[in-house]
């Protein structure tokens, strides 16, 4: 696979060092495995979750870190038979030959351990709810936009999450109008965040007879999925509407008032859910949505306290830049926030996402470490 740019200097990550932070996750976790055998702890089932789930995050932590360190004795061990041997010699040679691969491994747990550091966000082990719509170029946007939702179902079935589809609104040529779906799994929201935004396809149309190259775009919106307790919604701020369900599904979905509507009055979302096969499901479903569009929306009032003096090299206007462009003609994806590029479309587009996904995941603990200084 070719890539220009810049994937080495997205991947470069931030020096620093890591015994002191090995040294308190080692600590950190004896603590915990003390306070898991207190009775006063065990009576407690909140607690008990909660230190639970801290103890593995940081025995795993503790146990990468004692190997990061093996790692490194025996990288300065082969550096120094490098040095001190003939170079012609066979252990020279050998030590040679281990380096890279040691260092390899080095690099990967270097980096998980990093990410160790950095307190973890409360929102990235959320189930999550992605939405597609189609933007400029009508009806070649609502195909990208079928493109894109095959491209997540894909990409998800890859890492083992589960999806779950929530919403869909057709195009005439088979293409969607605005797609809703969920994803649960282990860190979908962690890995899937940086895929909100506007995306770009360059590329000749089915319907194109002068073999032009089209531009059009698609919007996605990736969102944490809300529990109850993270958002108050009152019964009276909701309208709640129930219709006939349409377009294909068989003589459940064409047949019966399932299709339910909610208006959240105070902020004016409107959320509509059909792809369920009761009213109930949908219902719940629609609730799911709302709940998580709420909590986006109060995310975003908090950040956006922060916005004007966090201006990014892009300037104004964030919500409208293109993060991504799908260049058709070149067998070409670039992701314009960590100038990446990859001439590997083809399969990009059916699912095989995970460099990208990588890079940015890399580029985010570039900045967090960053921040930490």
């Amino acid at each position: 696979m070719e890539t220009q740019c810049s994937l080495a200097g997205v991947l470069c990550f931030w020096s620093m060092n890591l015994q002191p932070h090995i040294e308190q996750f080692c600590k950190r976790r004896d603590e915990l495995e003390n306070a898991l055998g207190n009775p006063d702890v065990t009576g407690d089932n909140r607690q008990l979750v909660e230190l639970t789930r801290e103890y593995s995050r940081m025995k795993k932590l503790a146990e990468l870190g004692e190997r990061y360190l093996k790692f490194l004795e025996d990288i300065a061990a082969n550096r120094e038979l490098i040095q001190s041997e003939p170079a012609e010699s066979e252990l020279a040679g050998l030590a040679k030959e281990e380096l890279p691969a040691l260092e390899a491994e080095r690099d990967q747990l270097e980096l998980e351990l990093q990410y160790g550091v950095i307190p973890p966000d409360p929102t990235d082990s959320r189930d999550t709810i992605v939405e597609i719509r189609a933007g400029a170029g009508g009806a070649e946007s609502a195909l990208f936009c079928a493109d894109l939702h095959r491209m997540y179902i894909r990409y998800a079935e890859s890492q083992g999450w589960k999806v779950e589809p929530m919403d869909a609104s057709a195009s005439d040529l088979g293409g969607f109008k605005e797609v809703v779906f969920g994803i649960r799994g282990q860190d979908v929201f962690r890995k899937l965040k940086f895929e909100s935004g506007v995306h770009r396809v360059q590329r000749v149309p089915a319907t194109e007879t002068q073999g032009r190259v089209h531009t059009s775009t698609v919007t996605v919106a990736v969102l944490p999925e809300a529990e109850e307790v993270d958002i108050d919604i009152k019964q009276d701020d909701l309208e709640i509407n129930v219709c006939r369900a349409s377009g294909p599904g068989g003589q459940g979905v064409n047949t019966t008032d399932s299709a339910v509507q909610i208006q959240h009055k105070p902020s004016g979302i409107i959320v509509r859910c059909m792809d369920g096969r009761s009213q109930q499901k949908n219902k719940e479903q629609a609730m799911k949505v709302l709940r998580s569009r709420l909590l986006e929306q109060k995310i975003a009032e908090e950040h956006a306290k922060y916005a004007a003096e966090r201006k990014s090299q892009i300037g104004t206007g964030e919500r409208n830049e293109r993060i991504r462009t799908y260049n058709f003609s070149q067998n070409r994806v670039t992701d314009h926030r960590i100038d990446l590029t990859l001439y590997s479309l083809p399969t990009f587009i059916e699912g095989e996402i995970e460099e990208a996904v990588s890079a940015l995941l890399a580029n985010n603990l570039k900045e967090r470490l960053a921040a930490l200084e």
